[in-house]
């Protein structure tokens, strides 16, 4: 879980902090404290508290107002939205992933690819360039099949897969990408087993360790075991 993200959700659940979380968003430029304060009816001391509070958790930036002539004393500070989402699912959901797979997918879209092989190309890459970078952070050498379900569970537990050992191999309690995958089961299973497969191909894992598909209700449709 996005404990960041859940933090910002906490940081509204303050009748103030998010009346004047709504202001700053409806605003169409950058909002001072005293605007803010008047807007909502409280002090300007406790509206800096509260807005701090929201950059704090990721909800908005600050900086200092841009002005055209000199002023007297200090330039006043101003807030606006962030422009990062946040976004709480329990349990882990990753749709942005997948909306961002299909997108690329069409983009790149080849001649002689149909749709569907589109999405299974890219997601394998994503997955190929995920293992390969954290191969590169560990330089794990040469790795047994053990070491491999190690190095695959970490990142996969990262993705939201909840990954537990069974059967001497993974299995995947948590489809990330979950309701899509009761929508569009052979895209959305397709589009799993390739993005693990070409994880395993960037940890230089496949000669060890397969993952299959091997659909289970309430759970990922791959499983990751030995060869």
């Amino acid at each position: 879980m996005d404990r960041r993200a859940v933090a910002a959700v906490a940081a509204l659940d303050d009748d103030a902090r998010s009346a004047l979380y709504a202001f700053v968003r409806a605003a169409e430029s950058p909002v001072t404290r005293e605007a803010a304060a008047e807007a909502v009816g409280i002090s300007r001391k406790l509206a800096a508290f509260h807005l701090e509070k929201l950059v704090d958790a990721g909800l908005l930036v600050s900086g200092i107002e841009a002005v055209g002539v000199p002023r007297v004393g200090r330039t006043p500070k101003v807030y606006e939205p962030a422009s990062s989402d946040l976004a709480v699912h329990v349990p882990p959901r990753e749709p942005e992933v997948l909306a961002e797979i299909l997108v690329e997918a069409v983009l790149t879209e080849r001649g002689d690819e149909r749709a569907d092989q589109a999405v299974m190309r890219v997601a394998r890459e994503r997955g190929f360039a995920a293992g390969a970078t954290e191969r590169d952070r560990v330089r794990p050498g040469r790795i047994g099949s053990e070491r491999a379900l190690g190095l695959a569970g970490s990142l996969l537990e990262q993705h939201g897969f909840e990954p537990t050992r069974a059967d001497a191999g993974l299995r995947l309690r948590n489809c990330p990408f979950h309701p899509h995958a009761s929508k569009a089961p052979g895209l959305v299973c397709g589009l799993n087993h390739a993005f693990i497969s070409g994880l395993l191909d960037g940890l230089q894992a496949e000669a060890s360790v397969e993952a299959i598909l091997a659909p289970t209700p309430g759970a990922c449709c791959v499983r990751l075991q030995p060869r």
